[in-house]
């Protein structure tokens, strides 16, 4: 499973980017997970007054909702004391898992490669000093003029050249991280 994190201010097009990257990586045949990060405090999915709801108001930590085509669960827990890679967990069956948001915790991890969505060349300069490795900017500012080797792809306008990139690394030769890929023998 390979994570890659897409970082970028607020409103640079990040949610767009991975939707995006989703469409055309699932299209390509990966199996394809995201988790985002939502950052106000009292924030839930669950919609009060409905059955889950009720179950969590009386002391239920989890919650599974199964409907015909799709289950959701919902965790009770505090996330600041949770490690990432008990998030990621949860999606072990994915070749490629998607992250938005964390952004101080992934911005350090030198194991998360990081596609960052920029809007202007101040942010794609403080990105160098933010954020190791950087697979590959992306937005509405385009980088080519920098002089980076860093590759650029409008994840908004040209996704499918995003998801070369990304695919290009999931495909390593010799390092292929596909369970299904003829590398992996």
């Amino acid at each position: 499973m390979q994570v890659i994190a897409v970082v970028g201010t607020k409103k640079s097009g990040k949610t767009t980017t991975i939707e995006n990257l989703i469409r055309e990586l699932t299209q390509r045949g990966y199996a394809v997970a995201a988790i985002k990060h939502v950052p106000e405090p009292d924030f839930t999915i669950d919609t009060p007054g409905k059955d889950t709801w009720r179950y969590a108001k009386a002391g239920a930590k989890t919650i599974i909702s199964a409907a015909a085509n799709e289950i959701t669960t919902i965790e009770k827990a505090n996330i600041a004391s949770m490690p990432l890679s008990a998030l990621l967990k949860k999606c072990q069956n994915s070749d490629v898992v998607f992250i938005e948001g964390f952004k101080r915790l992934v911005a350090a991890k030198r194991d998360i490669p990081k596609i960052v969505v920029v809007k202007s060349r101040e942010e794609a300069e403080n990105a160098f000093n933010l954020f190791k490795p950087i697979l590959a900017f992306s937005g509405g500012y385009s980088t080519e003029s920098l002089g980076s080797e860093v590759p650029y792809a409008d994840g908004l306008k040209n996704p499918e050249k995003l998801a070369d990139i990304v695919e290009n690394i999931l495909l390593k030769k010799g390092n292929c991280i596909l369970k299904r890929c003829e590398h992996a023998f």
